[in-house]
């Protein structure tokens, strides 16, 4: 039987050069990037881990930002496709020599490259790229803006565990107004029909953030009580210039998941957190490995849904025709 979302993603079509954030897409956009992870995501279960959808491109991760999960996701992402996949750093580049992100970018795209993965500390630079660039250009974080792959692997995450996004309830707990993930998430999980509260002191919450379609609240309490995700967010002391909370002492106490806390939650409960977790800060040891936390699914999910972005963005015209 033909479902919503299959009627959906059979009509949808990628039509876009780049993948800069969940706010300029449609949700039948969102719905067949998801569609298309599924497809992408057994490959990580075979004995040989690789497929020929993207043999031949060239991959560029240039990352001004450090990580772990996203890089070494994209990485895995390229070499899954048999795409060829090449790691910058500004350490390591010209750009420690002064020379400019755009100069760096023209000279990449010299050599003929054909996807840029760009992560930021200023918001917005990977759209300046993507105007300026042949290159299809994916946005792996920019600032405090967003952070798009990330919200869509939370999204697939979600919808296998729970079946479907439209009608749930999702509580966004911590640092919302230093968070691209919250921005990325609040844009798709309304577009797909869920229910968002986001929660955290005064000081964490961006100003009218109510506009942006969730409900807000200041009570962790209320927060927990009817939600089928709890998504929890670390205090990002790297994008504030001031300490906006007393000590993080008092933000556990006020707003920390602990064990004690989950008595007030649903019984089928998922705990999220896109990561690094402050363990004993945002949320407790027992709860970040516990039963109901689905954090290193969310991981693994993460590859299949770059392997979807990359695949889309290169231009493959078909979803489920290659050797997926």
């Amino acid at each position: 039987m033909t479902t919503t979302t299959d009627a959906h993603t059979q009509t949808a079509r990628w039509t876009k050069k780049d993948l800069l954030g969940l706010r300029e897409l449609s949700a039948e956009e969102i719905r067949l990037i998801l569609h298309t992870a599924g497809s992408f995501r057994e490959i990580s279960l075979r004995p040989i881990k690789k497929v020929p959808a993207l043999r031949g491109k060239t991959v560029v991760n240039l990352f001004f930002e450090p990580s772990t999960r996203t890089r070494t996701s994209f990485e895995l992402a390229a070499k899954r496709l048999s795409a060829d996949i090449v790691n910058i750093s500004p350490q390591g580049s010209s750009l420690s020599k002064g020379e400019t992100v755009l100069d760096t970018v023209r000279n990449l795209e010299a050599l003929k490259v054909d996807v840029l993965v760009i992560r930021h500390a200023a918001a917005g630079v990977p759209h300046l790229i993507a105007r300026r660039a042949a290159a299809s250009v994916i946005n792996a974080g920019d600032g405090a803006h967003e952070h798009p792959t990330q919200a869509l692997l939370d999204l697939f995450t979600i919808q296998e565990k729970k079946g479907r996004l439209e009608g749930l309830n999702v509580s966004i707990i911590g640092d919302i107004a230093h968070s691209r993930v919250a921005r990325s998430n609040i844009w798709g999980l309304t577009k797909l029909g869920a229910r968002v509260t986001v929660c955290g002191p005064p000081t964490l919450l961006p100003a009218q953030v109510d506009q942006l379609g969730v409900a807000v609240t200041h009570e962790l309490e209320s927060a927990i009580r009817g939600a089928d995700v709890l998504m929890l967010l670390r205090i990002q002391h790297e994008r504030q210039e001031a300490m906006l909370v007393p000590s993080l002492r008092e933000f556990r106490l006020r707003y920390g998941i602990t064990h004690g806390r989950l008595s007030l939650a649903k019984p089928d409960i998922l705990i999220m957190h896109p990561g690094p977790v402050n363990r004993g800060v945002e949320i407790d040891s027992d709860v970040a490995d516990g039963p109901f936390s689905v954090i290193l699914d969310q991981v693994t999910n993460g590859l299949a849904v770059r392997m979807a972005v990359l695949y889309l963005v290169s231009g493959a015209p078909k979803v489920d025709e290659e050797e997926a």
